[in-house]
């Protein structure tokens, strides 16, 4: 299938720039995954619309302050985004004016911690900190990594909106913002009627920032990312394929980790740490996900494909020219999208 099947236009004003006043007050859509019929609901009612016999499963990966800016040596200010640890020194980092920054070069922060870049090829690059770098240091210095479509700088109320109310393993650069709708009291109501929730976690990478550059969609490689499950959580979640119930993932990122960790062999989801590139594309046939509460997301994105895949590509854009039309709000900070 070509990229370009997968656009659609979308009004600017519809790109939420700030999330609801209260979390929990979000509109939801909710839509038949093979007919593609929609209702209209809110957030706050979802529990109506899953079963008891349901598990769901979250991804309660942390967004870290990942933005930080530094001087060069000729007092320049350039902003490093940090992507990925290599080491207890080294990094994987984007930066801007990425063309000027040579190897070599070295970078302060404002606590005097100082970072030499060791390679400067590629869109990518990697740096080498003068010290082991803790939380400490990106909460005092860093900035949320707010999403590109999003045209403002990060306000202090985005260090608790841009996150989950169950995140607790630091490690993304980006929110997995199906999950961002959720107040401990919706949680708390969809516990109340006997459905099961747990988490795995999938550090959000670099993957979230970049478009397909490629014509043809199959020629586009991900990036890759790391997840983990817990033993508990895997026999929880293999006994639930074993009896054939509702697996509800909350996020495209909770389907990518339920999806790559399925041995087709054994027919179970494995447990344990690893990283995944997996690209779901129509056709794709899921042997763990069967229900999806996701966001509206971007025009030709491996996000809208991934949705397109779970239901169809045919009902997944009637949805959003519905959405469209009821002004519903799109993307990281906007409405939801429960299909079942």
């Amino acid at each position: 299938m070509r990229t370009k099947d997968f656009y659609f236009e979308l009004p600017d004003e519809l790109i939420a720039q700030y999330p609801t006043d209260n979390r929990g007050r979000s509109r939801l859509m909710v839509m038949d995954r093979i007919s593609g019929k929609v209702t209209h609901t809110s957030i706050e009612h979802i529990v109506d619309h899953i079963s008891e016999d349901t598990l769901i499963i979250v991804n309660n990966s942390k967004v870290r302050k990942a933005r930080v800016f530094a001087k060069t040596e000729f007092s320049g200010e350039v902003e490093f985004l940090f992507l990925e640890q290599l080491d207890e020194l080294t990094w994987k980092v984007m930066v801007t004016k990425a063309k000027r920054q040579k190897k070599g070069r070295v970078y302060t922060f404002a606590d005097d911690t100082k970072a030499t870049m060791l390679d400067s090829e590629g869109g990518t690059k990697t740096i080498k900190m003068s010290r082991i770098l803790d939380e400490k240091f990106f909460e005092k210095q860093g900035h949320v990594p707010l999403p590109p479509y999003i045209k403002r700088e990060d306000e202090f109320s985005d260090s608790s909106r841009y996150q989950t109310v169950y995140a607790d393993t630091v490690g993304s650069v980006a929110a997995p913002t199906a999950g961002l709708h959720f107040t401990e009291d919706i949680l708390d109501s969809i516990r109340a009627k006997g459905i099961r929730i747990e988490a795995v976690t999938l550090h959000v990478g670099l993957g979230t920032f970049l478009p397909i550059r490629s014509d043809d969609i199959e020629e586009h490689s991900m990036h890759s990312e790391t997840f983990d499950i817990s033993e508990d959580t895997a026999s929880i979640i293999n006994a639930q394929i074993s009896s054939g119930k509702p697996i509800i993932a909350v996020g495209t990122t909770s389907v990518r980790t339920l999806e790559s960790a399925y041995n087709v062999e054994t027919k179970k989801i494995e447990p344990g740490k690893r990283a995944t590139d997996i690209f779901i594309t129509p056709g794709y046939e899921f042997k763990v996900v069967n229900q999806l509460i996701t966001n509206f997301h971007t025009p030709e994105s491996t996000l809208l494909i991934l949705v397109s895949a779970f239901s169809s590509k045919k009902n997944i854009f009637e949805a959003y020219q519905e959405a469209i039309k009821k002004r519903y709000r799109f993307y990281s900070y906007g409405d939801a999208m429960f299909i079942r």
